[in-house]
């Protein structure tokens, strides 16, 4: 059974984490600005490789890179089987 509210231990500073990690959220949407396509292209490789590091089921990887004024521009999104490997992906990400 699901509470609606965390449950917080004050004393302890914890709450419930399973009450956050319901599995909502499962998307990672990257976006970001490259000077030429080729390091657009080794940016979307690392984060594969990070994405195929954390997944237990195959994440579904759609990404596109595109000319800009700027250089190049990597949009990717990274869809995975559960909330937790999201938390981690981001972490490993950052």
């Amino acid at each position: 059974m699901k509470a609606d509210k965390p449950i917080e231990c004050v004393g302890c500073n914890t709450f419930d984490v399973g009450s956050i990690l319901d599995n909502s959220e499962r998307d990672v949407h990257i976006e970001r600005q490259y000077a030429s396509q080729q390091e657009a292209e080794q940016a979307l490789a690392k984060f594969t490789q990070k994405a195929r590091d954390v997944e237990n089921e195959p994440c579904q990887i759609h990404s596109e890179i595109n000319p800009t004024e700027n250089g190049y521009q990597l949009k990717a999104t990274f869809t995975f089987s559960c909330q937790a490997e999201v938390v981690i992906f981001q972490l490993a990400t950052r």
